[in-house]
């Protein structure tokens, strides 16, 4: 057999052009497999839209937390005052069992029947006698008191001991929840921070649009509404007049019609879009009109005024502004008062959205509401129909 002959190696050349290909190749299976499509207008939107949700109810938490922390301080410290006063009342009892034991031992030194047979003047003694009889008396009171307000003191001080304990759990939960809403803005700022001037102006504007589109269907709704009742009123109407009619026949007199009046000279156009806040007096009236006060001002996550306010703080607020107490979060308030169905609201209810309740409003009548939206945004008037409505409540 021949001997093999060794392939010959390969050319300098030919290397060159093999670890360019091999590093090209590289470099494509690489940007291959790390390229990530830009996000589109749309889901940056809805990224931050999902994210101002989730703060919102992260908010709502946190609320509910500073209201339950308020509580528990107020009862520790109640709790508190109880025990230094029980603390003093238990000091003065001692100090008492201190001056009667002493008494008694001036006066036990000797025995009873001895001392009578060695007194002078038995009549004495035995007026002394009684009056020790007295002082193991109070001797006997005293500590039965002494040992009922330890008791007590024990019992206070166990119960302001739960109490605070209750009040750091609540002061880490709401910590949590503080950290959880600014990581949240904080990501829904970084993911608008991204965006160009222009394509921010785009997004306000499709949020525009979209509120415009929500509001003119809920207005259509509102008018549909508005014309059903109008003829079922209209037919009821007419049902009346030829009963009227058939019953004046039979009595032989000529049926009566009322000539149409013409309306009032002063008679106020109706609004198109808001409408306006209803004159002084009464309930609903100093409601609504304290939230068209607050048009404009900045929304504040956990604040209830003067200056701004988160959803919950405004309705509270204005609530307050009628001499009416709310509950803190908006969950809470829904808990109040009446449930009103959507055909019978009226200007001062509060109007509620999202499954969990975490969105609060003042209905201000013809489907609009006055809320405070969400950080980055100014109270406003906003059409029910641009959020997913869960109902109403008269409180």
């Amino acid at each position: 057999m021949g001997k093999r002959r060794k392939p010959s190696p390969p050319s300098r050349a030919r290397l060159a052009v093999l670890t360019t290909a091999v590093a090209g190749s590289a470099v494509l299976a690489s940007g291959t497999a790390h390229a990530e499509p830009a996000p589109t207008l749309a889901s940056v939107k809805e990224q931050v839209d999902r994210l101002n949700e989730e703060a919102e109810q992260a908010i709502e938490r946190f609320n509910g937390f500073q209201e339950k922390q308020q509580k528990l301080q107020g009862e520790a410290n109640r709790i508190q005052e109880k025990v230094a006063r029980g603390q003093d009342a238990l000091n003065e009892l001692r100090t008492q069992l201190g001056v009667v034991g002493a008494e008694q031992y001036r006066n036990n030194g000797i025995d009873p029947g001895v001392q009578l047979m060695l007194d002078s003047d038995p009549a004495s003694y035995l007026g002394r006698a009684s009056v020790q009889d007295q002082v193991a008396g109070s001797w006997t009171s005293l500590l039965k008191r002494a040992q009922d307000e330890q008791r007590k003191l024990d019992q206070e001080r166990a119960e302001a001991t739960a109490t605070l304990a209750d009040l750091d759990a609540v002061g880490a939960s709401l910590n949590a929840q503080k950290n959880e809403i600014q990581g949240k803005l904080a990501q829904s700022e970084a993911l608008l921070n991204k965006l160009s001037a222009e394509e921010r102006a785009r997004i306000n504007a499709q949020e525009a649009a979209d509120k415009a589109k929500a509001a003119a269907q809920q207005a259509a709704a509102v008018e549909r509404a508005k014309a059903a009742e109008k003829e079922a009123a209209e037919k009821e109407a007419a049902e009346k007049a030829r009963a009227a009619a058939k019953e004046t026949a039979g009595k032989g007199a000529a049926p009566q019609t009322a000539a149409p009046q013409p309306p009032a000279a002063n008679t106020p156009a109706p609004v198109a879009n808001t409408p306006a806040p209803p004159a002084a007096g009464g309930r609903a009236a100093a409601i609504v009109q304290f939230a068209y006060a607050q048009l404009g001002k900045p929304y504040g996550w956990s604040k209830t005024g003067p200056s701004s306010f988160d959803c919950s703080g405004l309705t509270g607020a204005a609530y307050r502004a009628a001499d009416v107490s709310l509950p803190r979060t908006s969950q809470e308030q829904w808990k109040v008062g009446t449930r009103i169905g959507r055909g019978d609201l009226q200007p001062g209810d509060l109007v509620f959205f999202y499954p969990d309740l975490h969105h609060v409003g003042v209905y201000i009548g013809d489907g609009k509401m006055i809320h405070a939206p969400r950080t980055g945004k100014n109270i406003e008037v906003l059409s029910i129909g641009v959020m997913p409505y869960m109902g109403a409540v008269r409180p």
